[in-house]
């Protein structure tokens, strides 16, 4: 199931880096386009916090799986 969250939020991440720059180049506006760069940057971020492994080599996303808490 976690897999299946990370995957929907890089897709998120893509849709928002895809959006900015549509409402970049129609309306010229950039706000709310930085802002939803902003944002994906966040997402894509936190993705890699979940699942680059640490210094022992685990990852924390497996750690998760190993509790049972998925």
């Amino acid at each position: 199931m976690t897999d299946i969250v990370l995957s929907i939020v890089m897709l998120a991440a893509l849709a928002l880096l895809a959006g900015a720059f549509v409402l970049w180049r129609r309306t010229g506006e950039m706000r709310n386009p930085a802002l939803m760069v902003l944002l994906a940057f966040i997402a894509v971020i936190n993705v890699l916090i979940w699942t680059v492994p640490t210094e022992t080599g685990e990852v924390p996303i497996d750690q998760i799986k190993a509790a049972g808490g998925e």
